[in-house]
């Protein structure tokens, strides 16, 4: 799915930051961010087809955007051997992140039909390592990114004689599949427990375990939800009742449409499954790509996981019910695919339990394929970016259902429609999900 990105700054002399406007536009509704510096103290203003939100937050350092930051760094000199840390701030996800760059060498690269002396400067920025080359007025001639990407600067009569006629898609996706190794997974239905080890990339951090989930070293054990007993009241559970800018639980549209789905339904559980199958059977399945907002979801009814799961969790969070992103691997057809889904507090006389759920796949609970890498928004998300590509599975070993009958389900992986990857991008770039679920 195309979408058209738009990103503009304003800088003082000396390249800081003063203003920036973004916008992302999929085809069914651009959503804008505008920002406006005064110290440290951001001015923000999201605006979407169905609303627009305005808030104000400080920062811990002034930051950079990506869109000026090779014309900042040749204003202030690059030599070979220099190391840097900057704050850059994300668009996408609203926050500063941290980039840091060495300078490496100067060399001669061939770029717009000659050669041209730049240096040569490696990024690493939310996870991702890049390699750009910056001249001495801060022009980027070349650029290489993750899974092969390369960009270089040419004329544009080049350019055009490159162009590949007709329609060209190179399918990302399934280039960033895992066929994994050991047992196989015939029926992820029937299946009550699955240990798998992940290989060629580092895990670790307070994400990995809980919910049926449970990590040592590289190796992911994760049990069926329905087994899992409830315990004490978790006392963070409410920090994921409030509205956030992309999912507005306290827009009156959102607010209505929950109240709507679970209407004559009583219990969090009860509510919190009918909220999966009402949104599965709300949205459109169709690959977006955009930053996706609960309101606007609601308004265009079209959308992959990102979107299922943006306006699950507010609308959930509409309802009393804490409710949260979780982003990782999920099982289908053969191979394991990047995903997005919602997770859920489930509490019951005093008693309660995060429960993985999928609207995408109309499933509660998530089965015990969903591999969590990850929870929270796009910030918490681009941390598996770097593990595209490199990542490697092998099922240890699977406990299946007593009495169940293994059928493969669907068909083969490539024999469904695509659905856009999130290519890496430091200026903001949209998301889309990482997952095909069934015709």
């Amino acid at each position: 799915t195309a979408a058209r990105i738009h990103t503009s700054a304003q800088v003082d002399k000396a390249f800081a930051l003063r203003s920036f406007a973004f916008s992302l536009d999929p085809g069914t509704g651009a959503v804008s961010v505008k920002g406006t510096l005064d110290g440290r103290r951001l001015d923000l203003t999201v605006e979407t087809t169905s609303g627009k939100r305005t808030e104000s937050r400080e920062l811990a350092e002034p930051p950079a955007l990506s869109l000026n930051l090779s014309r900042r760094l040749a204003a202030e000199g690059l030599a070979p051997g220099q190391h840097r840390e900057l704050a850059v701030f994300d668009p996408a996800t609203l926050r500063n992140a941290p980039m840091s760059l060495d300078v490496q060498a100067r060399e001669i690269v061939r770029a717009a039909g000659r050669p041209v002396p730049a240096f040569k400067v490696r990024m690493q920025f939310g996870g991702i390592v890049s390699t750009s080359w910056i001249t001495d007025v801060g022009e980027v001639v070349r650029e290489e990114s993750p899974m092969g990407l390369i960009v270089v600067k040419e004329t544009r009569d080049r350019a055009t004689a490159l162009a590949v006629p007709g329609d060209v898609q190179t399918d990302m996706l399934e280039a960033a599949a895992i066929v994994p190794t050991g047992p196989k997974i015939d029926d992820p239905a029937t299946v009550e427990r699955i240990r798998v080890r992940l290989e060629g990339v580092e895990v670790g951090g307070p994400d990995l375990d809980g919910g049926g989930q449970s990590v040592t070293g590289n190796v992911f054990e994760i049990r069926d939800s329905r087994t899992l007993p409830l315990g004490p009241p978790d006392p963070d559970a409410k920090n994921y009742l409030a509205a956030e800018p992309f999912l507005e639980s306290d827009a009156p549209e959102v607010r209505a449409e929950a109240a709507k789905a679970v209407q004559g339904v009583d219990g969090t559980r009860a509510r919190a499954e009918r909220l999966v199958r009402y949104v599965n059977a709300l949205l459109e399945k169709k690959p977006t790509v955009s930053l996706p907002s609960a309101r606007e979801v609601l308004r265009t009814r079209v959308g992959d996981c990102n979107e299922h799961t943006a306006l699950y969790v507010a609308m959930a969070r509409a309802l009393g019910i804490p409710a949260r992103i979780a982003v990782g691997l999920v099982h289908l057809h053969g191979a394991f695919y990047y995903h997005a889904w919602p997770e859920v507090y489930v509490e019951e006389r005093g008693r309660g339990a995060w429960m993985p759920v999928d609207p995408t796949l109309n499933q509660f609970p998530a089965d015990v394929t969903h591999l969590r890498l990850a929870r929270g928004g796009l910030e918490r998300q681009a941390l598996i970016l770097p593990m595209i590509g490199r990542a490697r599975l092998q099922v240890l070993d699977l406990q299946v259902a007593a009495g169940a009958t293994p059928v493969l389900v669907g068909r083969t992986a490539s024999d469904m429609r695509p659905m856009d990857i999130p290519l890496p991008r430091r200026d903001g770039g949209g998301q889309g999900c990482w997952s095909r679920p069934p015709r």
